[in-house]
């Protein structure tokens, strides 16, 4: 199964309303000093946000399946768009009371976000012209993406 999204922009605006999969909006836009109107994060913005929601899901998942009550977990990403090659910092904030094994487990788990397998194993991406698929769009106003 492909996951999908498609990025609508009009006029003459950084600002594009995205809709992801036929179920989710968001919006994302360019900073100010860009000429953007920074009413959402920028799209390269979205990939270490990607990172992060992926291995708290990951981590989540695996403590559920393994009966853990985890509480508060906190992964921070800090994505370095500029080096080559980039680079990605993750840091996980696990809570205390872990046994070491618990803790070895979970980091193993955090490796196996799909997120993190798909950037490490490569991508290629094919453009072409053509009519938008699968999903169709229907813009939204701006408030009405965000909520």
């Amino acid at each position: 199964m492909s996951l999908y999204a498609t990025a609508h922009s009009s006029c003459d605006t950084l600002r594009q309303e995205v809709l992801i999969s036929g179920r989710h909006r968001l919006v994302t836009d360019e900073p100010i000093r860009l000429g953007g109107t920074d009413q959402g994060p920028a799209p390269h913005e979205l990939l270490p946000a990607a990172v992060a929601a992926c291995v708290v899901t990951t981590i989540r998942m695996y403590a559920r399946t393994k009966g853990w009550e985890l509480g508060e977990l906190t992964v921070g990403v800090v994505y370095d768009h500029q080096s080559v090659p980039r680079t990605f910092e993750v840091d996980i904030d696990l809570p205390d009371g872990l046994t070491a094994d618990q803790t070895r487990r979970i980091m193993r788990a955090a490796e196996t976000c799909p997120i993190r397998r798909a950037i490490e194993a490569g991508m290629t991406i094919d453009e072409r012209l053509g009519s938008v698929s699968p999903g169709g769009f229907a813009p939204v106003e701006a408030t009405e993406a965000i909520a």
